[in-house]
């Protein structure tokens, strides 16, 4: 009986709050003012009665949501109602951590995470940071962190878990596939600095790692390609493996310092202001021959840099098919100072191919991945073959 009462009580309660908010709806008077409002009238009222039963009821209500709280999370279910994973609400202070990553330098484990089919994946990590020397791995998807199981979490809260300050520890658990168990990792947080490129000769061969596309990177390419020139290199080797992308201005810089002119990369929204069509500039390496390492790990920005080179003839792709991201997104800012991040076009490569969740198919497909020894690492010994044998030996026998 106690239970039925307790029920029965709950059911006149919520009927009582649904009668006031309607007529103190009426009093009001709809006028302009529905006009204003993010959904009907009916609709705010069923949201008004559910945060009122949770602040009475919620077991934790006293020292539960505030009015910013319960905002923040309507808003966030407002863009999950999306379904795309890219698309998402960001709170002002993880703004402003994001704003500090793209300018290269950040508190964290040093690894790119993103939604995909349900599952948070773990895009690729950044190389020398807590996440590569662990050895977590492109395409590991999150379980667990520390004691939390985060299946189904919004992935602004997935992030905001992993971070965190300077000399902190986290525990995340990973299943990789084909491993049985799920895997362990145990991780120190850092101040992560990006260094974005860096280049070592190999055997006359500029070899020319990008981890990532920030401000700094056209910078950085350009210093890396006239050390190239300086040193008399013979060809590039451009290594985008595990590179999760960045801004779109930059890999339109970046394929630019490749390519003679002509379309990078075109975009198709569904408004039109957003189709768009975006072409090389003037280069500094045009002529030097040019192989691009990619894998499971190179999304976005790298696809669309390693697609139109692809596309226009410039290079050869050595390694795995890319992650598949091929969805651009514009920041729009809030007025409380917060955004929202929304996928606004896809893009495809000069050839009119579409990437998102397909790829690009690299013309020699090696597994393997970055490995500290160069001469164990199968894909760049690969991709120096491909340039020795495959582009130079020709080129030099014509010559003569």
């Amino acid at each position: 009986m106690k239970r039925f009462k307790d029920v029965f009580i709950g059911v006149i309660l919520g009927a009582m709050i649904t009668a006031s908010i309607a007529l103190s709806g009426a009093a009001d008077g709809a006028g302009d003012w529905s006009r204003l409002l993010p959904f009907s009238q009916q609709n705010l009222l069923v949201m008004r009665q559910a945060r009122s039963i949770l602040e009475m009821y919620f077991i934790d209500g006293e020292s539960g949501p505030d009015e910013k709280d319960f905002f923040f999370g309507s808003m966030r279910g407002l863009v999950s109602a999306t379904d795309d994973p890219y698309t998402r609400f960001v709170e002002p202070e993880q703004l402003t951590e994001e704003n500090m990553e793209m300018e290269g330098e950040y508190g964290g484990l040093g690894m790119y995470v993103g939604a995909r089919d349900g599952k948070m994946l773990i895009i690729s990590p950044i190389e020398g940071t807590p996440a590569d020397r662990a050895g977590v791995k492109p395409l590991d998807e999150i379980l667990k962190i520390d004691e939390k199981v985060i299946v189904g979490m919004d992935q602004n809260d997935v992030v905001k878990m992993l971070r965190g300050p300077a000399d902190t520890s986290v525990k995340i658990w990973v299943r990789r596939a084909g491993e049985a168990d799920l895997m362990p990792f145990d991780l120190t947080r850092e101040v992560i600095n990006i260094k974005t490129v860096r280049i070592e000769m190999i055997d006359k061969i500029a070899y020319v790692r990008l981890n990532n596309f920030h401000h700094k990177t056209s910078s950085e390419l350009e210093e890396a390609l006239a050390e190239a020139r300086s040193k008399k290199a013979d060809g590039i080797i451009l290594d985008m493996r595990n590179n999760p992308g960045g801004l779109l201005n930059v890999a339109v810089d970046v394929a630019s310092q490749f390519l003679d002119g002509g379309l990078v990369v075109s975009m198709k929204g569904r408004v039109s202001r957003f189709d768009d069509a975006l072409f090389a500039g003037e280069g500094k390496a045009t002529d030097l021959p040019l192989v691009v390492l990619v894998n499971e790990g190179s999304a976005s920005a790298s696809e669309i840099v390693a697609g139109a080179i692809q596309d226009r003839g410039r290079g050869l792709l050595v390694g795995m098919k890319t992650f598949g991201k091929g969805s651009v997104q514009s920041l729009f800012n809030l007025p409380d100072n917060a955004g929202m991040y929304v996928t606004i076009a896809r893009y495809k490569t000069p050839s009119d191919k579409v990437i998102d969740h397909k790829g690009l198919v690299p013309d020699y497909r090696v597994e393997g991945g970055p490995v500290t020894d160069k001469s164990k690492d199968a894909q760049l010994q690969k991709a120096l073959g491909v340039m020795k044998n495959v582009i130079l030996a020709p080129q030099n026998k014509n010559a003569n």
